[in-house]
């Protein structure tokens, strides 16, 4: 039948046969040619790489935040446990370098259980915002925090600055200029203690009370500038995606069809992107989604509850232990206060190795990526505030429902395992 034009049936039973083919050896390989993707996909996809992301963004509050010296003791200081009541816990122990900077645990366990989540740090430099509330509005403010909260450190300000004068002073001094004379202080004294050490720290004059203040901002930004080095590496996403924009086939196959299945749905239907854009794939806003609270008696308010905390917190970007001139503190200035969208309103976090930092949300509520995006697609209401994902009443002007199907819901789960990379961080 050589030279034989087919007609036109024969031809679309050939053609149909073919496509066939090309499906059920897709099955078997796993894979699927992503050249179907369009313009505007490859330019979401672009936007989405880690080849896209910036440096971090600068904090005049901390002039030391990109000083090689600062970030190793910054280090170091990450890991002291003497800074704690029990003398056992350090910024390391919750976010532990060797599991990508977190804890693995439902809520944070310090010296004390706390009531949220540990938060990823990878990354955070390229955040305005700290913790899942947003209560804090810099990285050496936010180190800061943890130190004297009861159940994380719960230490306080004379210990610390007399730890630091014992075992850092020549590392403290040459960053910073000379210690303040600390003898004669209580040993344990601080605005944020116990009843004893609140009293304690009242009675010091004043001037003694700005000392301490002083070495204790300062720990913050050396933890900070090094906290500014820890970020994400390539994952397989990243190599697929560069393999995209080369219209390289083979290197696309960094990707299962499963996996890219899941990433249109990402980018589609399943509406994760909205939210999760970027390189780092957060877009560092608060959102409530209708995350059941862990405590159903006494629902976390989230950023609501927040708002009112930053402008009262003597460690801001306009306080007087910050760096930056009062018109560089643009996001303290004209942060939004009464927004009701924020009640029960929490960060959204970078999905960078977020399949190797189970269990998920603010309190570690749900327990696999399946849970997670299962919760989307149900959409349900809000403990507190409105679900920005619910539409009943009062339904999100930008959204439309979710609608994923039980397979959709494990492709999404399998594009999500596609973050994981190596963190890496100043040594």
């Amino acid at each position: 039948m050589s030279g034989v034009p087919c007609s036109r049936a024969g031809w679309t039973f050939a053609a149909t046969l073919g496509l066939a083919l090309v499906a059920a050896l897709s099955a078997l390989t796993g894979f699927t040619s992503a050249d179907t993707w369009t313009a505007e996909d490859r330019a979401a996809l672009a936007s989405m790489s880690l080849d896209r992301l910036p440096p971090p963004r600068s904090d005049p509050s901390n002039v030391v935040e990109s000083v090689p010296a600062a970030a190793a003791l910054g280090q170091r200081l990450f890991a002291e446990v003497r800074f704690s009541r029990n003398q056992a816990v350090s910024c390391a122990s919750c976010h532990a370098p060797g599991r990508q900077f977190q804890d693995g645990l439902p809520v944070g366990q310090g010296v004390g259980t706390g009531s949220r989540r540990t938060m990823p740090i990878a990354g955070v430099a390229h955040s305005p915002w700290l913790f899942w509330d947003g209560r804090k509005d810099s990285l050496w403010s936010q180190a800061l925090g943890p130190l004297e909260d009861a159940v994380e450190h719960g230490s306080n300000r004379t210990r610390i600055a007399k730890v630091l004068n014992t075992h850092y002073r020549a590392e403290y001094e040459a960053l910073f200029g000379p210690m303040p004379d600390l003898t004669g202080l209580p040993e344990d004294a601080g605005p944020q203690g116990n009843a004893a050490e609140q009293s304690a720290w009242q009675r010091m004059a004043p001037n003694r009370r700005e000392d301490v203040n002083r070495v204790f901002a300062n720990l913050g930004k050396a933890i900070a500038a090094f906290e500014r080095t820890v970020t994400p590496g390539e994952s397989r996403f990243d190599r697929y995606v560069r393999a995209v924009m080369a219209r390289d086939t083979e290197g696309q196959r960094a990707m299962s069809a499963q996996e890219i299945n899941g990433l249109r749905l990402f980018l589609g239907k399943g509406q994760c992107a909205t939210c999760h854009n970027g390189p780092l794939l957060t877009d560092q806003h608060f959102h409530n989604t209708g995350v059941p609270p862990r405590d159903a008696a006494r629902p976390d308010r989230g950023r609501g509850a927040a708002t009112t905390k930053v402008p009262q917190d003597e460690f801001n970007c306009l306080g007087k232990y910050s760096d930056a001139a009062p018109a560089a503190c643009q996001e303290l200035r004209f942060m939004v206060t009464d927004d009701p969208s924020m009640e029960g309103a929490f960060k959204t976090p970078s999905l960078r190795n977020v399949a190797l930092r189970a269990p998920y949300m603010h309190a570690g509520q749900l327990a696999s990526l399946e849970d997670v995006v299962a919760h989307y697609a149900k959409s349900p209401p809000s403990a507190v505030g409105h679900s920005e994902l619910a539409h009943e009443g009062r339904a999100h002007a930008e959204r439309k429902p979710i609608r994923l199907s039980a397979s959709d819901v494990r492709d999404v789960a399998a594009f999500l395992r596609t973050l994981s990379g190596p963190i890496t961080f100043a040594e």
